[in-house]
């Protein structure tokens, strides 16, 4: 009988995920590419922020299984190019995670976490090209919100921010009145922007993670309105037909019931 494989190596799912993409394994893993598993690797990290935001530990060890494939598979069609081998991705971030944090494995001396990522941000520049901005390294195919977020953060390490956090509050009021103010589509779409732009930055300041917060909200939502269904369902009530205050009735029901 063959030794069977220990599974909690990842020499064991690199040999897996070779065969799979071998002569002998299968079809559809044959066929992806790097372009055609893009929607796969999305999925997969939406999936292990769901299991975040859940705080479910059992699942999250499914899902980040589910993403290290995605790393690994993209790894074993980079080899079959003859580009690149899982070898060096790893190695690619651990010599990174070496060079930027001279603290703990050099003799730089820090007090703060403010004061690392000062340094990361003077480490990061000296890597970028000459002329390149600072920006640059946010993946702009990021969601809009958390791009925000991210060029937001990159700012504030050379001083780029708000005092306190009453100016960011005095911001918003202001957003919202240019909004209120605006006239036409266009002018509204962008006031509209500046709005959720000013949102994001109180959030970064509060230390809210706002995709997170917008993901709970959404949740509550659902939750709530599938009850409103359901107590329609119970009453033999036509949700549609309800009016306006109707229904809001019972949104409160549901919301004392659901929260």
């Amino acid at each position: 009988m063959p030794e069977q494989p220990d599974l909690s190596q990842l020499s064991t799912l690199v040999g897996i995920v070779a065969l799979l993409r071998g002569p002998e394994g299968c079809p559809w893993d044959r066929e992806q590419s790097h372009v055609s598993l893009r929607n796969c690797l999305l999925e997969e990290c939406y999936e292990v922020l769901e299991v975040l935001d859940e705080g479910d530990a059992r699942r999250l060890v499914v899902e980040l299984g589910d993403l290290l494939m995605q790393i690994v598979f993209h790894a074993r069609i980079a080899t079959e190019a003859g580009e690149f081998e899982l070898g060096d991705v790893i190695s690619s971030i651990s010599a990174k995670l070496i060079h930027r944090h001279p603290h703990v494995f050099g003799s730089l001396k820090v007090k703060s976490a403010d004061e690392v990522l000062a340094n990361w941000e003077a480490l990061k520049k000296q890597e970028r090209k000459e002329g390149a901005s600072m920006l640059d390294g946010v993946p702009v195919a990021m969601p809009a919100l958390a791009y925000s977020r991210g060029i937001q953060d990159r700012v504030a390490r050379v001083g780029f921010d708000w005092a306190d956090d009453s100016g960011v509050i005095d911001k918003l009021a202001e957003e919202v009145r240019e909004f209120e103010q605006a006239e036409g589509r266009e002018q509204k779409e962008a006031e509209f922007g500046d709005l959720l732009f000013t949102l994001a930055n109180v959030a970064r300041r509060q230390g809210i993670d706002l995709e997170a917060a917008l993901r709970q909200a959404n949740r509550r939502f659902y939750r709530r309105f599938s009850r409103m269904e359901e107590l329609c369902r119970k009453r033999g009530l036509n949700l549609a037909e309800l009016s306006f205050e109707k229904q809001n009735k019972l949104w409160e029901e549901a919301k004392k019931e659901t929260d």
